[in-house]
């Protein structure tokens, strides 16, 4: 079984997730920020995990710490969840749209951590949430699950569409290089490690 529970408590946060990675999509997220917890909700359907996550942070700052600590615990659990990585593809990609916006994501769970991030937006808030942020979460993420991710904007002018499309790719993505390879149950990697 693909799981993993994480939980992480600091002066700032505490959290509490659950990931299946062969899931049916279902999530149970409370993060006390409604944007977050739009996108984590439709990444948890697309990469078809389950995923329960309870975070109670210093929201009454802003939401840069819940938005950084829940990246930590996703990375952490992604990678846990993996275990050695054997038979898994390794490799995804996906060019998602939604109405105007046109985003590609590309992700290498290959052990090393690099974000090279490309999502220009037109503003700095969508509702209270700072679009700044969604590069923190994705460079959380990937520091802890300890792969390679691009994410580039190809085109959008909507700030929520352009966000919005990028979790899709990257749920999508996700999907694609968790999912087992039925072809090989070996490390998928000439080193024989991840």
């Amino acid at each position: 079984m693909r799981k993993a529970n994480v939980k992480r408590q600091t002066n700032e946060t505490k959290i509490n997730l659950s990931l299946n990675l062969d899931g049916k999509g279902v999530a149970d997220i409370s993060t006390g920020c409604g944007f977050l917890d739009h996108m984590l909700t439709l990444l948890t359907a697309h990469a078809q995990f389950d995923i329960k996550l309870r975070c109670v942070g210093d929201t009454f700052v802003d939401y840069h710490h819940t938005v950084e600590d829940v990246g930590i615990v996703f990375g952490q659990a992604l990678k846990t969840a993996l275990g050695d990585k054997k038979g898994i593809n390794r490799y995804g990609d996906k060019t998602i749209v939604m109405d105007e916006a046109l985003v590609l994501t590309a992700i290498d769970l290959s052990g090393r951590s690099s974000l090279c991030y490309d999502l220009e937006v037109p503003a700095i808030k969508v509702g209270d949430f700072d679009t700044e942020l969604v590069e923190e979460f994705f460079a959380s993420f990937v520091r802890n699950a300890e792969c390679g991710l691009h994410v580039k904007k190809l085109n959008g002018k909507n700030t929520h569409h352009i966000i919005e499309c990028a979790f899709k790719s990257f749920a999508r993505t996700l999907k694609e290089a968790v999912a087992i390879d039925k072809n090989s149950n070996l490390i998928p990697s000439t080193k024989g490690v991840l």
